[in-house]
C-alpha cells in the first residue's frame, strides 16, 4: 500500500484510482534434457569435492524391432513339420498293419545297425565244400578219422569256404596258422603254410588263392563248429563234403 501512495503523490493522483500490477516473471524454459541436467549437477557437486572425478557419459542405445521372418521361410518349416509327422504316421500304421514290410525292414535295420549285420546264424552243414588244393597239382589229401585235412607238397592253398581271415600267427621258419571264420558258429584253421596272401579281415573266397606252401612240411586242415572239432567229413575223388 506504501508503494501505492508514493506513486500518487508523485503523480498528483487521488490514491483511489490509482492500481499498481506486479508482472509476472515468466520461468525461463530449460532447454537441456532432464537427464543431463541431473549428469551437470551430479558431476558440479563431486568435482567440488573430488577433482579426479571424470564427467559421466549418456550411454547411448539402439533401438529397433528383431527382424520378422520371411513368409518363404514359416512355409518351409511347415512343410518340414507335415513331412515329419507323415513319415511317422506311416512307419506307425505300416507297423501296426504290415509288420514285415520293407519300410518297416528298413527301419529296423537302422536302429539294429551293426549288430544285426554281424549275426549270422548259418551251420557248417549250410556251406558246400571247395577243394583246398588246385586239381592240377599232383598233391595227396588224405583224411583222418578225426576229420582233419592233411597234404604235403609245393602248391597253392585254397580256402574250403568263404570267410574272413581272423587270425594269423606264425614267421616264415615255424609256418603260419590262419583262422578263417565262415560264420558265428563254423570256421577253419590252416596250419602249415609257408606264406599268406591276405590280411586279417580280409573276405577269402574259394578257388581264389590264399596262401602256399612249399612242401618241407605238412599243411593240416582242421573244420570247427564253435569249438568242438568236425569229425564228419568226406573226401571223394578230390571233392570235400560232409558225411
Amino acid at each position: 500500500m506504501s508503494d501505492e501512495l508514493s506513486y500518487a503523490e508523485m503523480l498528483e493522483i487521488p490514491v483511489e484510482t490509482v492500481t499498481v500490477s506486479k508482472k509476472e516473471k515468466k520461468k525461463k524454459w530449460r532447454e537441456e534434457p532432464l537427464s543431463d541436467q541431473l549428469v551437470k549437477e551430479v558431476n558440479d557437486r563431486m568435482e567440488a569435492s573430488d577433482p579426479a572425478y571424470a564427467e559421466s557419459k549418456p550411454i547411448e542405445r539402439e533401438y529397433g524391432l528383431r527382424p520378422k521372418k520371411s513368409a518363404n521361410a514359416r512355409k518351409i518349416l511347415i512343410a518340414e513339420l507335415v513331412a515329419v509327422v507323415a513319415l511317422c504316421a506311416t512307419i506307425f500304421l505300416t507297423n501296426l498293419l504290415l509288420p514285415n514290410s520293407a519300410i518297416n525292414t528298413a527301419v529296423r535295420g537302422l536302429f539294429k545297425g551293426k549288430a544285426a549285420e554281424a549275426t549270422d546264424t548259418r551251420t557248417y552243414a549250410d556251406f558246400t565244400l571247395s577243394p583246398v588244393v588246385s586239381g592240377d597239382a599232383e598233391v595227396e589229401v588224405t583224411v583222418s578219422d578225426s576229420g582233419m585235412l592233411t597234404f604235403t607238397g609245393d602248391t597253392v592253398v585254397y580256402v574250403p569256404a568263404e570267410g574272413k581271415l581272423e587270425t594269423l600267427s606264425g614267421t616264415p621258419a615255424t609256418g603260419y596258422t590262419a583262422r578263417i571264420r565262415h560264420s558265428d558258429s563254423f570256421s577253419t584253421i590252416i596250419s602249415g603254410l609257408d606264406g599268406v596272401g591276405h590280411e586279417i579281415g580280409e573276405t577269402i573266397r574259394p578257388g581264389v588263392p590264399f596262401g602256399y606252401t612249399d612242401g618241407d612240411g605238412a599243411v593240416n586242415v582242421i573244420f570247427y563248429d564253435g569249438e568242438n572239432v568236425i569229425q564228419n567229413v568226406a573226401l571223394t575223388e578230390g571233392t570235400l563234403a560232409w558225411s
